[in-house]
């Protein structure tokens, strides 16, 4: 069948047939980008110039013959012909087979095979086939460079995909899919350094439980990376052709039921170079890993690096702050049985994880800024800021900086931006206390941003919206105010969504024992001595003074006591001289006094006391002394005292 073919130019000359048959291989090199469809279409122009009935392109892989093109018949060029043709690298034919070698190098494995029935140019085709030959590594060149271009850009897209993840386990799962995506293989693994118990963690691990993989840290391929901080490839069919063992852990396959055949793996460096583990890739779906893949896997791990990093610093960050949200929320308690705190607590329960407004109302003292934290801290906002203004203390000139923030050169003193309390609160809680002395105009800004939930700082022009639960609280009657028109009435109800009303201590009964043994273990602790007791004399002393301060009082009188007594049992000596004088001896009564002279002065005292904690509500003073209100009326001017209308 091979022959040597002349025929004459259309000018008369001899040359050899072909040279258009090659100049159209070399055309399609230049324009093709993609190296199968060159072979395919350099095949065709083989086909036509021989007019053979099939032509194949094959390679010589691990002992196989794999075909990289074929145009014409199913049919396939015998083996030994193929194997002679690489053994000699010259053509050789077999019946109407005939093979030639893509180029004369002694590496060459390629080979182009014809099936025709007419005589065929040897010489012409090994002309064919080595222009095929060049070409095809020039269109493959350039096809790796697409390719190369290609990941690059994905890879760009994927680390930036990365860095808007903070959770590990998903970032772990993108990264695993990236990789798979990139090197074309069938699944990948991250695994990480447990450096003190000598682990590697391999997430995602599919078909094991709980989707991670725990492996010693000298354990296979991935062992042999962390140890030598050097890339590692791995195969099978290197094994089978070599006849040395590939390195793969098989036993890792029977917990995940997977079976490798291929892998390639690298280290995990982080920023400093610390070694934080490996990046494994498994089965290339085609061929074998190469080098590109090994250099993509190592760029690849450099990003992964860098977004573990950050995903485990925020983490750590997280959960720090988790645990000081629990520590802070675990010293809010709201201490007492009395009917009252029994039924606040479970009313702060329900209120809690809305963000409807809440309105604190009580005394001084009585504890309004603690059931504020405790709704805060009973809340899906609890890991945000709570932050605390007091209203009292804010001028008119001063509140919309402070609430609101302004921006740089504002006004005079403006040097620097500043944020204000609703910004710094925001998805978190705002409290307001002393709301009631805020000022009308201060009441009509802050209407405003409580219903459009947008700031302006001062100076500025830029609207912030803003999500912050505000809790407003005050010691006085707002109700009243707002009759009197000293507080917007469109503000009260905006405020007074829940409202809650702590009762001062006098009337919580036993609470104040339960607070003053609070206390005393609380100050013991801070003041590093015993855990103080109280005496039964130091409990009736308690449970009988009028505490005009509340809890505040109670809080500092145990406080001094702590820090000042010598002795571990609280008496009622040591109480004396911690209370205020007079508050519960009311007055001295003169030697030669009547026992009616005194019940005089003790009732009047008595019912002065009663309309002083009362705050003036005479049915309520009634109510206190068993009296109906007329004859306390009467009562009062047998006493001769003023009985207010």
């Amino acid at each position: 069948m091979a022959n040597r073919e002349t025929s004459a130019a259309p000018n008369g000359s001899d040359v050899r047939p072909g040279y258009e048959a090659l100049d159209t291989v070399y055309r399609l090199a230049i324009g093709e980008r993609r190296a199968e469809a060159f072979a395919r279409a350099a095949l065709r122009v083989v086909r036509r110039r021989f007019g053979a009935s099939s032509t194949r392109l094959v390679e010589a892989v691990a002992g196989q013959w794999l075909t990289l093109a074929e145009v014409g018949d199913d049919v396939s060029p015998p083996s030994d012909l193929l194997a002679a043709v690489i053994d000699t690298l010259a053509p050789q034919s077999a019946g109407n087979w005939l093979a030639v070698p893509l180029s004369a190098a002694k590496t060459e494995s390629r080979v182009v095979a014809l099936q025709s029935d007419a005589t065929v140019d040897t010489d012409a085709l090994v002309d064919l086939a080595h222009a095929l030959g060049e070409g095809q590594r020039a269109v493959a060149a350039r096809e790796n460079d697409d390719r190369r271009t290609a990941q690059l850009e994905r890879l760009v897209d994927v680390s930036r995909e990365w860095y808007r993840i903070f959770e590990i386990e998903p970032l772990l799962n993108a990264m695993a899919a990236a990789a798979t995506e990139l090197l074309d293989a069938e699944r990948a693994s991250i695994f990480l350094w447990d450096r003190a118990n000598h682990i590697l963690v391999g997430r995602p691990a599919l078909g094991v439980e709980g989707g991670e993989l725990r492996i010693p840290d000298d354990a296979g391929i991935v062992g042999q990376v962390l140890q030598t901080g050097q890339p590692r490839r791995a195969s099978e069919s290197t094994k089978a052709a070599k006849s040395e063992e590939s390195g793969i852990d098989h036993d890792v396959d029977k917990q995940t039921g997977f079976s490798t055949e291929s892998l390639v793996c690298v280290p995990l460096l982080g920023r400093d170079a610390e070694l934080l583990g490996a990046f494994e890739v498994l089965n290339k779906h085609y061929g074998e890993f190469s080098d590109a893949d090994e250099a993509m896997l190592t760029e690849l791990a450099s990003h992964a690096a860098v977004a573990l990093e950050n995903a485990q610093q925020r983490d750590h960050l997280l959960r720090a702050r988790r645990h000081v949200t629990e520590e802070a929320a675990q010293g809010v308690r709201l201490i007492g049985e009395c009917p009252a705190i029994v039924a606040l607590r479970s009313t702060v329960a329900r209120v809690a994880d809305t963000d409807l407004a809440v309105l604190i109302l009580g005394e001084n003292g009585t504890g309004k800024e603690v059931v504020s934290q405790l709704v805060h801290y009973l809340s899906a906002r609890r890991e945000e800021p709570f932050v605390a203004v007091n209203c009292a203390a804010l001028t008119e000139t001063l509140l919309e900086s402070e609430l609101f923030g302004h921006e740089k050169g504002a006004f005079t003193d403006a040097r620097d931006t500043h944020i204000g309390k609703f910004e710094l609160a925001s998805d978190g809680t705002l409290f307001l206390d002393e709301i009631g002395d805020l000022s009308l105009g201060g009441q009509a800004k802050l209407l405003r941003v409580l219903e459009d939930k947008v700031v302006v700082r001062v100076g500025g022009s830029t609207p912030i919206s803003i999500n912050t639960r505000v809790i407003a609280a005050t010691n006085q009657d707002l109700a009243k105010m707002v009759a009197q028109r000293r507080f917007r009435e469109d503000l009260f109800y905006r405020l007074n969504v829940v409202a809650l009303e702590l009762p001062p201590l006098r009337e919580r009964g036993d609470d104040v024992l339960l607070l003053a043994e609070y206390f005393a273990q609380q100050f013991a602790a801070a003041a590093h001595r015993p855990r103080l007791k109280l005496t039964e004399s130091a409990r009736k002393r308690l449970r009988s003074h009028t505490w005009k301060g509340n809890i505040r009082e109670l809080r500092n009188v145990i406080e001094r006591v702590a820090y000042l007594s010598t002795s571990e049992r609280i008496d009622a000596d040591d109480l004396g001289f911690m209370l205020p004088a007079g508050d519960d001896n009311w007055g001295d009564f003169a030697p030669d006094a009547t026992l009616a002279d005194a019940t005089t002065q003790f009732q009047r005292h008595f019912i002065e006391k009663s309309v002083e904690r009362s705050g003036g509500n005479m049915t309520d003073v009634a109510r206190r002394l068993g009296l109906h209100r007329s004859n306390l009326y009467r009562k009062m001017k047998q006493l001769g005292m003023n009985a207010p209308e």
